[in-house]
């Protein structure tokens, strides 16, 4: 069988706060395969945000390891991360984190940019298209409405053409008929690019839409979910 896309080994994070060592995660194992749809499920507080930040290298392990196409996440320092992130992930949050200052066809281009694509505006012109708001590309994002905003987001996440997209919770902020667009977009560009996802939900009906769900509990795999992961 070919490598997962993203692997977890006994994977444990710990912060210290005001009140001591928190134990987040405790020994996670477990392993995407490339163009899995993966959904991340469980009570609030246990962990699902966490372990996705644990996969995009936005966290780092405190125990084990994690790795993406073959790369240790465990062994880069920061500007390693954010490299591998540009050129190899496309990271969407439940807030939009838009640049209020820029337009949204900005927005979409100056990471491009950044990382040296000279089609960058090119691009994010497509991206913007692809995602409906290409009549939109000069407004700022105090224009925009929410749903606008969290499409914007979308396409800045996709234009670096990512081989993993990673999604916390991208409908939150937004009503239901928002909120069923922005996932139908959100699957539309993974398949456009042959991505893998990992997408964490409270929704029900987006779990439902996963090749496989894992439940966390307590920032641990459940036994159902242990067993899955281990198949």
């Amino acid at each position: 069988m070919p490598d997962p896309i993203l692997s977890l080994k006994d994977a444990a994070l710990s912060l210290n706060g005001n009140a001591g060592r928190v134990d987040i995660l405790h020994g996670i194992s477990l392993s995407v395969p490339a163009g899995e749809t993966l959904g991340l499920i469980g009570p609030s507080g246990s962990g699902k945000s966490s372990l996705l930040m644990l996969m995009g290298g936005l966290e780092r392990a405190t125990g084990g390891s994690v790795a993406a196409l073959g790369h240790d996440l465990t062994a880069m320092d920061e500007d390693a991360l954010a490299r591998f992130r540009r050129d190899h992930m496309g990271v969407v949050f439940q807030s939009f984190h838009l640049i209020p200052t820029m337009t949204a066809l900005e927005n979409v281009a100056t990471p491009l940019e950044l990382a040296g694509h000279r089609d960058a505006f090119t691009r994010a012109e497509a991206e913007l298209e692809a995602v409906g708001l290409a009549h939109r590309a000069g407004h700022y994002p105090a224009e925009l409405s929410g749903g606008e905003q969290q499409r914007v987001a979308l396409a800045r996440a996709s234009a670096p053409r990512p081989q993993i997209f990673l999604a916390d919770e991208p409908t939150g902020n937004l009503d239901e008929t928002n909120g069923r667009a922005i996932m139908d977009m959100l699957f539309a560009l993974r398949d456009r690019h042959g991505a893998t996802l990992v997408l964490v939900t409270h929704a029900p009906e987006l779990a439902a839409r996963c090749d496989r769900v894992v439940r966390l509990r307590d920032g641990r795999l459940d036994p159902d979910a242990a067993r899955d992961a281990a198949e």
